[in-house]
């Protein structure tokens, strides 16, 4: 699943082709996806420019002079520019066509995407009022952190994946900042102490933003806007490497399951 750096690589690489120009045509070939596609995109659309592009945790925001664009990637979903007059394949299931000539083009095979029209106020919208900071802000900071901790039992891997308490922090980037920080992504959230909670946020902070400069994560079929795969797996200490060598102390890394995830850590450097 595309993650928050593969969702901001996105962003960044689409919105130079669409910011400030016209929609001039938008082509909807599956309304069926996560959620069904407005019926009246097209006549919506048509003819609004781009004022913003925007990301609020794994959603992206294409702001129009009469609404806004909400945009999910789910499961295995893409946003690419593409040239007019490019032939459509199977699972390209929406083209917004730019003033200029190029596309933007909505892939999804598994279709547990979603492409939503929001005409009020996009903060209030229901799938996002109720979300955490976003990790990359100073308002996500180890006081904060810290505070909402206490007296929780649920382990700390699980905790910093909870969207309520921040967005973002999937299982890749879960895994690799609790590597970081030297953390076993075990312990209950409410006993680690708020050195602890400082070094894990300089870590998050710090795994996200080398994800992001470098192109996200390329897993299974996941493209950036601009067609290029990232390539921070190439760098991955921990995550899918579960019976390797740390690449600190060469001990073994273990791998379990929690939450229907797979976790790997050290069981020497990470305490």
């Amino acid at each position: 699943m595309p993650e928050l750096p593969e969702v901001e690589t996105t962003r960044r690489g689409i919105e130079p082709h669409i910011l400030e120009r016209e929609i001039t045509r938008v082509v909807v070939r599956e309304k069926k996806l996560r959620w069904p596609v407005p019926v009246t995109l097209s006549s919506l659309l048509t003819g609004q420019h781009v004022l913003s592009v925007k990301r609020r945790a794994k959603y992206l925001l294409i702001e129009t002079g009469s609404g806004t664009l909400m945009i999910h990637l789910g499961m295995s979903g893409s946003l690419r520019i593409v040239a007019a007059g490019l032939r459509a394949e199977k699972h390209d299931h929406v083209d917004f066509e730019i003033q200029g000539g190029n596309v933007l083009r909505f892939r999804d095979p598994r279709k547990f995407g979603s492409i939503l029209w929001i005409d009020k106020e996009i903060r209030q919208h229901p799938l996002l009022v109720n979300l955490g900071p976003e990790p990359l802000t100073e308002d996500f900071s180890s006081d904060y952190l810290y505070s909402l901790s206490r007296k929780r039992k649920v382990p700390i891997k699980s905790f910093i994946m909870d969207s309520h308490i921040v967005v973002g922090v999937g299982n890749i980037y879960a895994n690799e900042a609790l590597f970081l920080a030297g953390i076993n992504p075990t312990r209950q959230a409410g006993t680690i102490s708020k050195l602890k909670y400082q070094l894990l946020v300089v870590s998050i902070k710090e795994i996200l933003a080398r994800a992001i400069r470098v192109g996200g994560t390329t897993l299974r079929d996941f493209t950036g806007g601009n067609g290029e795969p990232g390539y921070f797996k190439q760098s991955l200490a921990v995550y899918g490497r579960g019976g390797e060598p740390c690449v600190t102390c060469k001990k073994i890394l273990k791998e379990i399951r929690q939450g229907q995830r797979s976790t790997v850590y050290c069981t020497s450097c990470q305490r």
